[in-house]
């Protein structure tokens, strides 16, 4: 049996990778790009310069993948495509687009007679290249014409179909906002490890935990490949994102569903960017008129801070009428 054709718009690290890998097993593939990409050729890969060409050499059913950035950019693309498009034809967003927007884009689409596929994609470059794990949200006569397509090209286990239009990204958003948290915690833990009075061996420590500890993962995996390919902590301490995990913070809000955690790790972020505090100056500014507390740093302060407490805390004895009252009995 022949296997489905696809049309991959969008050549860049996660599209490219898709299209070779499905290419490399046998499905024959039309990708476009803004830039040329002739080192993309290949027996089952060919790559055109216009939308029209993409559409004339796709066969009917039509399966368009977007691997474009999230916004308008994917509207004005669907409204570049649909003109060329014909009932029944399919176009999956492969990005991480709002699952709002999905939504309203399946509907808009299915208006036409054609099928909007929200399909969020996990795994990063290296997952699309070898095998991905797919979130698949859209109509199941939709889906069902790339079921194979899917599960070939994921990692054993790494195709759902979670449900209608919208539910593959929501599904995806949820797994980003897990993944700052999971982040965040892993990177807090590694500055308690630079912070130890002894020196630790960070990349021994790391390799030592995924071997059957509880934290185990790939992203304690990746920590040790990256600290060792980077010598140490030797690279800026400036986070980059693209605000997905914004949208799923402000859908919490509205849902009135409490995810402090991953909120945090998000507020984290903006931290990190943060070069010149005005909140700092602000608190500065504020305890100085309060108390005289100076500006910028102050040795002696430094010293009652770290000295100022003699002993530890100590639980006070149970003593008289609170040590002879029973368990559980009023106070």
């Amino acid at each position: 049996m022949s296997k489905t054709q696809i049309g991959v718009i969008g050549l860049g690290k996660m599209g490219a990778g898709l299209a070779r890998q499905a290419a490399e097993k046998g499905y024959p593939v039309v990708g476009m790009d803004l830039h040329p990409r002739p080192d993309l050729e290949s027996e089952n890969l060919h790559v055109v310069s216009s939308i029209e060409e993409l559409v004339q050499r796709l066969h009917r059913p039509r399966k368009v993948f977007l691997y474009i950035p999230a916004g308008a950019a994917v509207d004005g693309l669907i409204e570049q495509l649909q003109p060329h498009l014909e009932e029944g034809d399919i176009i999956v967003d492969g990005g991480n687009s709002y699952w709002g927007d999905s939504i309203r884009r399946a509907a808009r689409l299915k208006e036409k007679g054609m099928y909007f596929i929200d399909c969020g994609t996990s795994g990063g470059p290296g997952g699309a290249r070898t095998g991905a794990c797919y979130m698949v949200g859209g109509d199941e006569a939709a889906v069902n014409q790339l079921k194979d397509f899917f599960v070939e090209t994921a990692v054993p286990d790494g195709f759902l179909h979670t449900g209608p239009a919208g539910t593959g990204h929501y599904v995806k958003l949820v797994h980003n906002g897990i993944e700052f948290g999971m982040l965040q915690a892993i990177g807090e833990g590694m500055g308690m490890l630079t912070h130890f009075r002894e020196k630790l061996d960070i990349s021994a420590i790391l390799g030592l935990w995924n071997n059957g500890s509880v934290v185990r993962s790939w992203l304690v995996e990746l920590m040790k490949k990256m600290y060792d390919e980077e010598a140490g902590f030797n690279v800026p301490s400036y986070i980059e994102d693209t605000g997905e995990v914004n949208w799923l913070v402000a859908d919490a809000l509205h849902m009135e569903v409490p995810i402090p955690v991953i909120t945090q790790s998000v507020m984290q972020l903006f931290t990190s960017r943060d070069k010149d505090p005005t909140w700092a100056k602000a608190i500065a500014m504020m305890r100085h008129g309060f108390g005289g507390h100076p500006y910028g740093e102050d040795k002696g302060i430094q010293h009652e801070r770290q000295y100022g407490r003699v002993g530890e805390y100590e639980m006070p004895e149970e003593t008289g009428e609170r040590a002879n009252r029973e368990p559980g009995s009023p106070q």
